[in-house]
This record gives structure tokens, sequence and C-alpha cells, in this order.
């Protein structure tokens, strides 16, 4: 099937097509592994997972997908510094080696990172390579040289920065995000990792060593330049070490659009000479409870804060999902537990399609169903819509109403949209371990029946209810149920 983006750097919608044939390369804007994933980060990373799934699943390609991991930046070094107060007694003892330090601190997150990819179902065998910037110092530095030998760069005060002026003269800065040309400083240096849109500037390629951070050798036209990589750069880096430029699509939150990925073009085209990539995919912004998320409103929540109030991450999941990648998504408590609602209800339906046994019924035209719900995702990732179509479905349509045929070849497509959403078992229900005391009333009410004590009965299955399980009675028996 067709697939339609939105691509930033076009602003517009554009039918998707690989260069290489049937194969996507795919790069994400990984976390900085310097504290836990809060939901605005887990909200790109989701809205990623159901880029690379919508690709292989509706349009029927393989994709090479990479995610970065962010080990070296201001953020990692501040918090891995001498008696940082960020510093966990879970990452050992601090030593007296800045490197070593850093790698304690950012594996600790990483790890806690990658749980959390697992608990929101952003499955590890889905990424082709989850990279660490430290490990590609080397080829960080060699774009450095390659930046500097095309007259886009130079050496000041010990660091490299990137000629904004010189590369104005030969394109274009400011597509993914239109910048006034008026703001630029030209002169002006800028050394932070990250900065603002009005502090248009000179960035930093490479850092000059400081006392007490982590540093790297680093020999540039016979100058010897100790240090380390900006956060800019490492992404270039990666992208053509491991995906190759251009490649296909890019994806990250909208608030990387600049300055972060206009650089990332800057770069890869003043050193390698080609774009990075054709199509920039960006995701808008999460708000709570209808305002910015912030610790100074109280209402910055990690993934880990969410699951320690007893939230279910599937129900995070599948609330994220219903909103479209380029809306704001609003998270609210409500809105989780309406999403938890709903995912049941489509799990109880899956439930009710394999414990139905009518062979006549209803017929359902799959294909149609598939051919509709599949067109809305290859339509932009457009989930709201599908899910609209879905449900308008499942309230049409009983399950228990449904043909032999038909139920088979319904749960065959909710097993294909559970393949993008992840967020069902397509199984039959599960046996349950019912109390011995409710089933010793569901067994005297049982006998009450039989011998016609209906009122007795009654009150029996009164006092099943209020203890949380319902009576369902068959021909030849009962069936016991949680409510």
């Amino acid at each position: 099937m067709r697939i339609e983006l939105f691509n930033t750097l076009s602003r517009q919608l554009e039918t998707f097509e690989p260069l290489q044939p049937n194969v996507v390369r795919m790069y994400t804007c990984g976390p900085t592994v310097y504290d836990y994933a809060h939901i605005g980060n887990i909200r790109a990373f989701l809205c990623a997972d159901l880029l690379q799934r919508v690709l292989r699943f509706v349009g029927g390609y393989e994709v090479r997908w990479v995610m970065n991991i962010t080990d070296i930046d201001d953020k990692t070094i501040r918090g891995s510094a001498p008696h940082s107060p960020l510093w966990r007694p879970e990452m050992g003892e601090q030593t007296e080696d800045p490197q070593e330090n850093l790698r304690r601190y950012t594996r600790f997150y990483e790890q806690a990172f990658v749980e959390d990819l697992e608990r929101m179902h952003i499955r590890r065998h889905f990424l082709a390579a989850l990279p660490r910037a430290t490990e590609y110092i080397a080829a960080m530095q060699e774009l450095v040289r390659r930046i500097v030998a095309r007259g886009f760069g130079y050496v000041a005060g010990g660091s490299v920065y990137f000629d904004l002026s010189a590369w104005r003269q030969q394109a274009p800065y400011g597509r993914l995000l239109p910048l006034d040309p008026a703001s630029i400083r030209a002169g002006a240096r800028i050394d932070s990792d990250q900065y603002e849109r009005e502090e248009i500037s000179d960035f930093v390629l490479w850092k000059a060593r400081k006392a007490g951070e982590p540093w790297w050798d680093f020999e540039l036209n016979g100058q010897h330049l100790p240090g380390r990589p900006g956060w800019h750069l490492e992404c270039s880096a990666m992208e053509h070490e491991l995906l190759g430029l251009p490649f296909d699509i890019h994806t990250g939150g909208i608030d990387l659009r600049f300055p972060h990925h206009e650089n990332e073009i800057a770069q890869s085209m003043a050193g390698y000479g080609v774009e990075p990539t054709r199509f920039w995919v960006h995701n808008e912004f999460l708000e709570v409870e209808g305002q910015k998320m912030s610790k100074s409103l109280g209402n910055f929540f990690t993934l880990r804060d969410l699951l320690q109030r007893g939230l279910d991450p599937l129900d995070i999941r599948f609330a994220m999902l219903g909103a479209h990648y380029r809306s704001p998504f609003n998270f609210t408590f409500a809105g989780i537990e309406a999403a938890r609602r709903a995912r049941h209800r489509v799990q109880e339906y899956i439930y009710a399609l394999h414990d139905a046994t009518t062979q006549e019924g209803i017929t359902v035209d799959v294909p149609a169903l598939r051919e509709r719900i599949f067109g809305h995702l290859a339509e932009d990732l457009h989930t709201p819509k599908a899910l609209a179509e879905f449900f308008s479905f499942l309230n049409a349509t009983p399950a228990g109403a449904l043909s032999a045929d038909s139920r088979r070849g319904v749960l065959e497509f909710i097993a294909a949209f559970n393949q993008i959403l992840d967020v069902w078992q397509i199984t039959p229900r599960p046996p349950e371990e019912i109390p011995e005391e409710i089933r010793r009333l569901a067994e005297q009410r049982w006998l009450l029946r039989l011998q016609r004590r209906y009122a007795e009965a009654d009150a029996l299955r009164h006092q099943i209810q209020q203890a949380g399980y319902t009576i369902k009675d068959l021909r030849d028996g009962y069936l016991i149920e949680r409510l």
C-alpha cells in the first residue's frame, strides 16, 4: 500500500518511496541518558515506532531503523561530575577517571531507557542499531576534518566551530524552521549543546578540554585539540556510518527542528557533500492537562512515575496512539482511563471471537475492512481515523453474531492491526483462578436451580456478584466470570 508522509522539509504531504528498492533506512534521535525518560520523550519514540511498523506492515518494506544514545553532552557531563547530586549509589563509587564516571552514569540510565522501551512495547528487535555516541568519536573527528578542509569550520580557543557565514554563502540555513536572517549574529560563537532559536551563531563542532571533564585526543592540521564532540555533530557522523547518506527518513520531536536538525543538515552537506535524508518527520509536543509539562508546574512525569501510580504502560501506549502524531497530545489521567476501557473492550471482543461456536451468522468483507483501516494509516499515520473506523465496525458487528469463517477472518485482521498497535493478546481467554468460596456458592446456586428454588438461587447470584463475579447459565451447567 502506498504511504504518504508529511515532510517537514517541503512542508507538505508527499508520497514516500525509498531510495533503495523495498528497503527503508530510518534514523531517530534517541535519548540523552542523563535521567529517566519523561513522557514527552516517550511520545517521540512511540511515534517513530508507529512509523516503522506502518512501513513494515502496511507498506510491506524492510526497515533498517537506527536510534542513537547520546551519552556525551553537557547534561551527561554535569550528571557524572565529581560530587554531582545526580549520582546514584547504584552507579558505584566515583573514580578519578571522568570517562569512567561518564560510562557508569550513562549506562545506568541507558539500561533504564531500554527497560522503558520494552514496557511500552517499543520492541528492541525492530532496531537495527542502538549506538552510543562515545563509540563513534573517530568518525566525528573525521567529519570535523572534512568540514574544516572545505572551508566551513575554524579553530578558536582550542575548540572547532562551524562557520555559519561561510555556509550561508553556499546554501540556505533555516530550511526546517524559517529563521530571520537579520537575527544571525555574524562572528559570534555558541559553546552550549542546546540553545534557543534566537541565538543563531556559529555553533561548536568540537569542544576544547575542560578540567574534570571527559576528553579525547584530536589532531587537526597539526594542532593538538583534546576535547569532546558537540551534540549536533554526533548524529551526523552516526547517520553516515550506520545508514549511509542520504537515507530515507529522519524522525524526532518538533523541538529538535532547530537548532539540532538544522545543524545536522549543514554539517552533513558541508562535510559529506550530500543531504542527510529525504524525509524529515517530526511529532508535536505533549501537554499535561492542557499545560506545558514542567517541573515548576508539578506536572512533570517520567514513565516510571506513572507506573508507580498504577497505570498500565499499554494503556498509555494506546492513549498516545489515539492522537495524530502531528497534533499535540494532551495527557490526562481521565484520558488514560478512557483508553484503558477502550483497550479492554477490544480484548473482550477478541475473547468473544474465540468463545463463539455458531457456524452461521453475519458475513464480513474482511479485505475491505483492512483496506479502509490500513488506508488511514497509510495516509500520514492517521491513527485517529483508523481507530474510529475500527470501533465503528465493533459497534455494528457483535462477535457472537458472526459466521465461523468471518470470525476467523476478523481475528486475522485484528492480529494484523495489532502488529502496529501492539496492545492486545490475540489468544483465547486465559483460564482464571476462581476463589474456592465463589466456586462453592456457584455450585450451591446450581443445585438450588435444579430444585426450582429460584429465590434462594437468585440470592446466591447476588452474593457472588457482590464479590466481583458473575454467573452465566449454560444448557448443561454454568460459567463463572469476573465482572
